[in-house]
This record gives structure tokens, sequence and C-alpha cells, in this order.
């Protein structure tokens, strides 16, 4: 038995040639939609919104999610500074709490190109260029300090300046500001510990191997108001060369949603919520000394 062969009509030179074009063209890169706001609420109409699951606003947070940020390591349960956020931004865009879903992502994992399986994430992440790249943020939601935490008694707990932690040893959580700070604006003498996450570096600092931490400041009340009470919150500061560091919500680059979360965001702040929250969730900051 002889096998039909299908013939197939030639191809013009024209195809060919378009055929080629679309082979070797680069894909469009997503627009940067960093600080893009839509302009009108007819933009934001909730069955309309870009998102992951349909009827369904999905947020990523790391896990453990640590307090003041988030109560009992519980997202969901709309306690805590970032959660109480998260859902006054979710009111504002049409969503019922039970219609947030909340997933776990690494804090290492969001810095990177493509696409994710949340809406937004919102894990204390600061606004940078170089993150922006690869990523686009919300407009910033709160103005973070770094802070240096020390056990009391300590040398790293009598430091009145940058300069007095230089010949200290100290330590943060990888791929934060905080690491970051320490390197370009401490520059110690030797080089910092580098932790996987705050509660390694938490027992680290009380087991003696570093003689300081360091945190964003609400996180820096907290541990040494509540997690280790010998502790002390040495002093704040901003990073030096930028402007005040700002935590931002987290999207994939190009995300259609962005601009009215900006725009829920601009809501919030202007009839006082995000104030209030603040007030409620965070604590005051003014009887930390600056370290310069």
């Amino acid at each position: 038995m002889r096998l039909r062969r299908t013939r197939l009509a030639p191809l013009t030179s024209a195809a060919v040639l378009v055929a080629a074009l679309a082979a070797c063209a680069p894909q469009d890169e997503a627009k940067d939609k960093t600080g893009d706001v839509a302009s009108s609420a007819d933009e934001c109409q909730t069955s309309e919104l870009a998102l992951k699951n349909d009827g369904v606003l999905t947020i990523g947070t790391d896990s453990p999610a640590y307090d003041p940020w988030f109560v009992h390591n519980d997202p969901s349960n709309g306690k805590g500074f970032e959660s109480a956020v998260a859902y006054a931004v979710a009111d504002q865009l049409g969503f019922s709490q039970d219609q947030v879903k909340w997933i776990k992502v690494g804090f290492n994992s969001l810095f990177k190109p493509g696409g994710t399986d949340f809406d937004f994430d919102i894990n204390q992440i600061s606004i940078t260029p170089q993150r922006d790249k690869v990523v686009d943020f919300s407009e910033g939601y709160y103005s973070a300090a770094q802070a240096v935490i020390a056990l009391k008694g300590s040398p790293a707990a009598s430091a009145t300046s940058l300069a007095d932690l230089k010949g200290l040893k100290l330590g943060a959580q990888t791929g934060t500001t905080s690491l970051t700070a320490i390197r370009d604006d401490i520059q110690p003498d030797q080089d910092p510990l580098v932790f996987e996450d705050t509660n390694v570096a938490k027992q680290a600092m009380e087991n003696g191997q570093v003689d300081a931490i360091l945190a964003d400041l609400p996180t820096a009340f907290y541990i040494s108001a509540v997690e280790i009470p010998d502790s002390t919150v040495v002093g704040q500061f901003q990073v030096e060369g930028s402007q005040q560091e700002q935590f931002g919500m987290l999207f994939e680059q190009g995300s259609d949603l962005l601009p009215c979360v900006n725009r829920a965001l601009e809501s919030l702040k202007d009839d006082g919520t995000l104030a209030s929250i603040e007030k409620q969730w965070l604590s005051d900051v003014v009887n930390v000394p600056e370290l310069q």
C-alpha cells in the first residue's frame, strides 16, 4: 500500500520574508507603569479590572509575616499595618474581604522579570531604581527609616553615630535595604553577616554572633518591645544619597491593575485613612535618635 503525501502550496517570497521576520523579531517588552495613576473611576470598574483570577484579588506576601506588619502570621485577618492597608485598597477597588486571596511568596523571588501568580505583593518592599527595571511599584504607602537594634549594655547600644558602628559586627536579612544600608552607609570594617530571615538574625544577635542587626524602624520597635526585651533601638537613619525610602506594592511589569491601585492609594491618603492605619499599627518614631 502506497502512503499518500499531502502536497503543500509553495510559499511566495513575501510570505517567506514575513515568516522569517516573525521568527526573529524580539517580543515586545512590557511597559513600565510605575507612577501611572488612573485618571477616572470609570477606568477602575471592579468587573473590568485585570486580575489573575476572575472576581478575586490575589495578594502575595512572605511567610512568616511579622508584626507589626501582620498579626499572628495571618495576613487574612486584617490586623497589622500592611494587612490593613491591603484590605483598604481592596475595598477601594470594590472587593469584600472574602474576595481577597493571600498566597505565600518568598521575598527573594520577587525581583525577577516575567509573570507572577499574584495581582500585587505587599511585604515591606523598598522602591529602588534597580528593582524597578524588572518589576513595577505602586506609589509609596509608608516612608521608612533604617534602625539599629542591639542588646542592652553591648558596645553597639552606646553608639551615637554611624561611625561608632564601623568597628562592629553587623547583620541583616538577605535582599533587604537594611543589608544595603550596612554596606553603603555604615561601611563596617568587617563584612556583614547575611541571614535568610529576621528570625535567624535575631537569634544571631542573642547568641553574640553579631553586635547589632538592622531592620526598618517599626520592625525594630517590635523586636525590642516584644521579642527581645533585653534589646534596644539604638537609633535611626535614612539611606544616604536618595530620597526618603518608600515601601511600595510590587507588580509584574506592565500590570494594568497598577494605575487603579495608585488611584486607590491616593484616595486613602486624601481622606486620612492611610494615616489612621499607620497611627493604629505603627509606633511613634519621635524619641528615636538620629544616627549621623
